[in-house]
């Protein structure tokens, strides 16, 4: 081609394609952006519709339309705008999203079952006794509620039976000096018998129905019976010196087995509810859990421990075994420990342990909710009760001016009878009413004491 020649306007076109592709992308993206194509399948045509002709259904309605079908047409439009905030959608809706937490636990307002209102505790006692001359001693036992709503409680050398029913006191008996003071009473399951402690180491059992003394233990311990328990026809009891006796009070020779562990005053015996494990503690700082099974007789010695806990490190007085969980026991210490400690019996494992920061003297479960109540001594005096497992203070009940040493349960479970060094009965409403109506109470067993009255 000459240097001088005009080039045709196809090379022109040729020269300018690069840009003119650029200018024609560039106008095509504008275009694509700007264009609207509706996904048709995440569209509601029914309110689409309803939207595009109310306004003009609005200005036809005649100024006197019957309220009826204004209200019917108000609620009409609120059902279809429920929810909705436009007409044309560009794609579907994103899927409603998976709940982590079910609303059973994440919002209580959703429960079926009624959120349960938190329960009255009265911070006074309800009713006030005197109980003058009782033994403010930290290792004995000196008050228990029997099954036929009697309250037994020692003062000095007398035991006195108090009917909740109808408020009269009697008199069982009265001990001579010799023999004296009382240090523990018990009643049996039957809820007719109950077995006294005294301090020359015999053991006395009464009939309470009839106010006459069935037979007396004796050899057991050498000193003072400050524990007892029963597990039917076997009564339990703690001596000073740390020995402990199975008694079959249906037979003559009544030391049945012995139990080998402590060797200091045992101050606390507990069987379990089941009967086959029993809890002691003593002023050793000692808890010992006994198994029934491996009982021997007192012929082969005594029997071993299944577990010895140590954990304390003073004296364990208050032994409690929980009432809905198997296996689980709550101890608590005197006023060098000042802690309750939860094991599990099953394996000797200390679950928790807490400070009160007192002396801890007695311990009840409640039988209506997971609650614990425990008595205190220095500095307060108090009752504390314990919200279970979480160990939350509910409420401290506050009234004797001294330790409160022994503490006993109503048969409904409700009220709670306690004692203490300040001479005074009290009687709290700390457990609450039970849910269900009160079971009638269950027939005297006798059987456990049929041959009692021919042994003396």
């Amino acid at each position: 081609m000459d240097a001088g020649s005009v080039p045709s306007s196809a090379s022109k076109s040729q020269s300018r394609c690069p840009l003119r592709e650029q200018f024609l992308q560039r106008r095509n993206s504008r275009q694509n952006l700007d264009r609207f194509i509706p996904n048709r399948s995440a569209m509601d045509f029914d309110y689409a519709h309803y939207m595009l002709t109310e306004g003009i259904k609005v200005k036809e309605t005649p100024l006197n339309s019957s309220p009826s079908k204004e209200a019917y047409r108000k609620h009409l439009a609120d059902c279809f705008n429920m929810n909705r905030t436009r007409i044309l959608a560009f794609k579907n809706k994103p899927p409603t999203p998976k709940k982590l937490i079910p609303d059973d636990f994440s919002s209580p307002v959703q429960h079926s079952k009624p959120v349960k209102a938190r329960r009255y505790i009265p911070q006074t006692s309800e009713r006030t006794l005197d109980a003058p001359d009782i033994v403010d001693d930290f290792y004995l036992n000196l008050l228990d509620w029997g099954s036929k709503n009697i309250l037994a409680i020692a003062l000095g050398n007398t035991v006195y039976l108090w009917d909740a029913t109808d408020g009269n006191t009697s008199e069982l008996v009265t001990i001579d000096h010799e023999s004296g003071p009382v240090t523990s009473v018990k009643w049996a399951t039957d809820g007719n018998h109950i077995s006294v402690g005294l301090n020359n180491s015999d053991i006395q059992l009464w009939d309470s129905t009839s106010n006459r003394l069935l037979r007396t233990l004796r050899g057991c311990h050498e000193f003072r019976v400050g524990a007892m328990d029963w597990n039917n026809h076997i009564l339990t009891t703690g001596g000073m010196h740390g020995r402990i006796v199975n008694n079959d009070v249906r037979i003559r020779s009544h030391i049945v087995e012995t139990y080998s562990g402590h060797h200091q005053e045992v101050c606390g015996l507990k069987w379990s509810d089941s009967g086959q494990q029993l809890a002691s503690g003593g002023n050793d700082n000692l808890v010992h859990i006994w198994d029934r099974s491996m009982a021997s007789s007192v012929n082969n010695g005594p029997t071993r421990f299944l577990h010895r806990l140590v954990d304390h490190i003073a004296a364990v007085k208050a032994l409690a075994w929980c009432p809905f969980q198997a296996n689980l026991l709550a101890t608590g210490g005197g006023g060098g420990d000042k802690c309750i400690k939860f094991w599990n019996t099953h394996t000797g494992a200390c679950l928790n342990s807490v400070d009160t920061g007192s002396q801890v003297c007695a311990l009840l479960w409640s039988k209506n909710e997971r609650e614990l109540l425990s008595s205190h001594g220095f500095t307060q005096n108090q009752l504390t009760l314990w919200k279970y497992p979480s160990m939350v203070k509910m409420a401290e009940l506050t009234g004797h001016t001294s330790r409160v040493l022994f503490m006993a349960q109503s048969p409904d479970g409700c009220t709670v009878a306690s004692a203490a060094g300040d001479e005074t009965l009290r009687f709290w409403n700390v457990f609450g009413q039970p849910e269900v109506a009160a079971k009638a109470a269950p027939k005297a067993n006798s059987e456990p004491f049929a041959n009692v009255n021919r042994i003396r």
